[in-house]
């Protein structure tokens, strides 16, 4: 009865569910307050607080401050601000020991911002993997064009530079055939660095003809992909006299120097220019230490008529995205080859110097064909092996 008489005259008051409420609002502020505080507070100045249920909230509001670090790049970076594709095992292990430690360069995994990826600074392909811009290593080249002479390399290697997978060597650096005594590390110096994932290249034309390159670079890597761009015999052995003659005026005419007698035809195989063409015998050299899957031969003359086309088959060879279309090539009717609308860290067209595509001097039709009756059969075993026909007999 006494309990029911106070309860009748003592309703609750309402003002105590109000003062309820101010004090957790006024709670959650304190927290959030302390929270922001913290986050700006430097890492390398930690803050002792003394045991207790606060010492445990400021436990919690270190480890959220450890996984915005894992967020970041480090200080002074461009990217700061875009996500981490993964944290690393060390962040975890952070925040389970209290620690607070931003991940080293090595750990972080940054998908960098479009307009990086689009400037080709980092390749789209790879975007998700790579550690921060201006970093790589140099290695030892993963494919190769070993071939050949006036054939139309210069070109492909242009070309090939367009694709943001691919890095290579400017200059050709002769290693298989003339400086191999200087070993692998003095190759690998020369090289240009790469990030995961980008192939690093290279190209040095008498490698094809060089006896000795093919069991040098299997034993630098089996795994080696070869480019061999090869063009008509009787033409490459034109253009190769064409390049000798403007360096040395004075050298015989072609006809002296294509036969041992002209009387009796027979072909001095010895000049380099008519050997280099012998395209299956050099070949063969080749297929004693690379399975033939691992050569892709380039036609030099559709490298002209359908460069888009050829590069597209180049790049599935080497394993990347189409990236080089037709979009990348406009046709130059005073050279008479294509010629690139954008060239590599350049937004200007490009065309090969004007040592290339020389105009060739008139050679008696006789002993044009004197060479293509010659190169027929060779040319012949030459399609057998690769299993495709490049028509230089039409």
């Amino acid at each position: 009865m006494a309990f029911s008489r106070i309860s009748k005259l003592d309703p609750p008051c309402r003002g105590i569910f109000r003062k309820a409420a101010v004090m957790l609002c006024t709670l959650f502020t304190s927290l959030f307050l302390l929270h922001c505080l913290t986050a700006r507070c430097s890492t390398t100045s930690p803050v002792k607080v003394s045991s207790g249920r606060g010492a445990g909230l400021f436990e919690d509001f270190r480890s959220l401050r450890t996984k915005r670090l894992a967020y970041q790049w480090t200080p002074g970076s461009e990217l700061t601000g875009y996500g981490v594709a993964r944290r690393s095992s060390r962040v975890l292990a952070d925040e389970r020991s209290g620690q607070v430690s931003e991940l080293p360069e090595e750990e972080s995994f940054i998908l960098p911002p479009p307009d990086l990826v689009a400037s080709r600074k980092v390749s789209p392909r790879f975007a998700g993997k790579l550690s921060p811009l201006g970093e790589g290593s140099k290695k030892l080249p993963q494919a190769l064009i070993i071939g050949v002479k006036k054939g139309g390399t210069r070109a492909l290697l242009e070309f090939l530079r367009v694709h943001p997978d691919i890095r290579a060597v400017g200059a050709e650096p002769h290693f298989f055939d003339r400086n191999y005594d200087n070993g692998l590390e003095w190759y690998r110096e020369l090289m240009p660095k790469t990030l995961e994932g980008q192939i690093t290249m290279e190209k040095t034309p008498s490698y094809f003809v060089t006896r000795e390159a093919p069991a040098r670079i299997s034993a630098m890597s089996r795994d080696t992909k070869l480019i061999v761009v090869v063009r008509d015999p009787v033409t490459r052995a034109i253009s190769d006299y064409t390049q000798t003659l403007s360096k040395k005026p004075d050298i015989p005419s072609f006809e002296s120097l294509t036969f041992k007698n002209r009387t009796t035809g027979l072909i001095d195989t010895s000049w380099s220019a008519i050997q280099i063409g012998i395209y299956a015998k050099h070949l063969d050299n080749w297929l004693h230490y690379f399975p033939m899957e691992q050569i892709l031969f380039v036609s030099g003359e559709r490298l002209i008529s359908d460069p888009a086309g050829e590069l597209g088959r180049v790049q599935d060879f080497l394993g990347l995205k189409r990236i080089i279309t037709d979009k990348h090539f406009y046709f130059n009717q005073t050279k008479g080859f294509p010629c690139l609308k954008k060239a590599e860290g350049s937004s200007k067209p490009h065309c090969l110097g004007k040592t290339k595509g020389r105009t060739h001097p008139n050679i008696d039709p006789e002993v044009v064909q004197r060479l293509r009756d010659f190169y027929r059969p060779f040319n012949m075993k030459f399609y057998q092996m690769t299993g495709r026909f490049f028509g230089w007999e039409d």
